[in-house]
């Protein structure tokens, strides 16, 4: 079990982020024609944002154990033991990833909260 560097992981981040913007702007475009014309409640940006964020990560993790940035980096999550990582683990995992201080802790601890809470690790899938 190989761990993967931190410039794979801010890779991943990037494309993974552009991918999870992309994704909401969509759906907030298709929510204000509901809004504008059935008179369905307005949704700020940031909660259709993080909620996509929650369920992109939780379903490519839950399924495949990595995200389509991780296919592309050839990397993957796993617990601590190098296997798969439990479904409630996965869910912690995405909902931490949530916090505006996730990244943050790289420097004190090592590793992004997302994954120490959860207790799991990144590591190359070749």
């Amino acid at each position: 079990m190989r761990k993967v560097g931190e410039g794979t992981r801010t890779l991943n981040f990037v494309i993974d982020t552009l991918l999870i913007l992309f994704l909401a702007i969509g759906f907030n475009k298709g929510w204000t024609f509901y809004v504008r014309y059935w008179g369905y409640p307005y949704l700020n940006f940031g909660w259709i944002f993080f909620g996509v964020l929650f369920l992109y990560y939780s379903f490519f993790e839950i399924i495949f154990q990595r995200s389509p940035a991780k296919w592309l980096s050839y990397s993957k999550v796993v617990n601590q033991e190098g296997k798969r990582a439990a479904f409630w683990r996965i869910l912690i995992r995405s909902l931490a990833r949530i916090t505006v201080i996730d990244l943050f802790f790289i420097p004190i601890i090592g590793k992004p909260l997302h994954d120490w809470v959860s207790g799991t690790e990144v590591v190359s899938s070749e």
